[in-house]
């Protein structure tokens, strides 16, 4: 059966070409409606974001200044509040700093076994099973580092100096446990793209297989490894429930990881849970605290973008 249809001395007429165009333009409007939606949705966040920061600067208690160098976080004190940014920001990145600590070396680690070391029926086991543990919820996560890396780490280190019951390290450790998946599957995936030419040369040259892995795998794809490590850098930055159980709720700005410490997550999560009245000075440090954290965010995603554009190895 045909769909061809033939006119008077003309040549024939698919029909099913008129037809397939239509569902060709429905899908391209479909793509561009969700792209749309998309780029939409953010532009709206940003836009609620800073214009409801705005409002917490415009207040006569709040100076930019005195909110990126202060050092002493009260916001509950409405306008006799304090509204040094800085213990909270501290508190970020001493957590994060030790999250990488931590996630780096395991995951790089595990990177590269399973790409220059594991046979394939191993890695086919070994990687699934890895990226399970990037499924487990945060806040399971937050009760973990609590509950077990806590008291562990006041069993040991404890010996040796006071370790508060919430405090960065345990948050931290555990935090980077979280991230590990995401270094060691997007290295693998970097690792195993480079040419195996380059492999084979290197071992013809006389390398051994450590040398490879260091001198030559890494090497090339050093690229991919930092856009996994940023990406990781960027969900330990914005991590909620593992700081907000682990690691207190005293802005102290301290660089002693055994102390406690309040992140700038974990203060959102405070001040959202009731305390603060819509419309209050409080509830308008929330937005510029998250503009703040959406601004570093953003300035280490372009400069990982720049050091990625700089530093990629182009193989054809």
């Amino acid at each position: 059966m045909t769909s061809d249809v033939r006119g008077a001395g003309g040549p024939a007429v698919d029909l099913r070409a008129g037809s397939r165009r239509l569902g060709e333009k429905l899908v391209l409007t479909l793509l561009w409606v969700c792209a749309a939606a998309s780029i939409l949705t953010t532009v709206g966040i940003v836009v609620i974001l800073f214009s409801e920061a705005a409002g917490f600067f415009r207040e006569e208690a709040v100076s930019l200044r005195g909110f990126l160098t202060g050092t002493t976080w009260q916001p509950f004190g409405g306008a006799q509040g304090k509204f040094g940014v800085l213990p909270l920001v501290a508190g970020t990145l001493l957590v994060t700093v030790i999250a990488l600590l931590v996630a780096v070396p395991l995951g790089l680690t595990s990177a590269a076994y399973l790409s220059e070391y594991a046979s394939p029926r191993t890695r086919r086991i070994l990687k699934p099973v890895l990226e399970v543990l990037a499924g487990v919820p945060t806040v399971v996560l937050g009760y973990f580092a609590l509950t077990f890396m806590t008291p562990l780490l006041r069993a040991t280190v404890g010996q040796l100096t006071t370790i508060s019951v919430f405090n960065a390290a345990s948050a931290g450790i555990v935090m980077g446990i979280m991230i590990v998946p995401t270094v060691a599957s997007l290295s693998e995936d970097a690792m195993s793209a480079v040419p195996q030419a380059l492999r084979e040369g290197a071992y013809g040259l006389g390398a051994t297989k450590r040398h490879v892995v260091h001198s030559v795998v890494m090497p090339a794809a050093l690229s991919g490894i930092v856009a996994a490590i940023i990406l990781a850098l960027g969900r330990a930055i914005g991590e909620t429930m593992i700081v907000a159980l682990a690691a207190g709720n005293l802005p102290n700005l301290t660089y002693n990881p055994f102390e406690q410490i309040q992140t700038m997550t974990a203060y959102i999560v405070q001040a959202v849970q009731g305390e603060a009245p819509r419309g209050s000075l409080t509830y308008e440090s929330i937005f510029a605290v998250g503009a703040l954290l959406f601004v570093i965010t953003l300035l280490i995603n372009i400069a990982a973008a720049r050091f990625v554009r700089r530093f990629r190895e182009v193989y054809s």
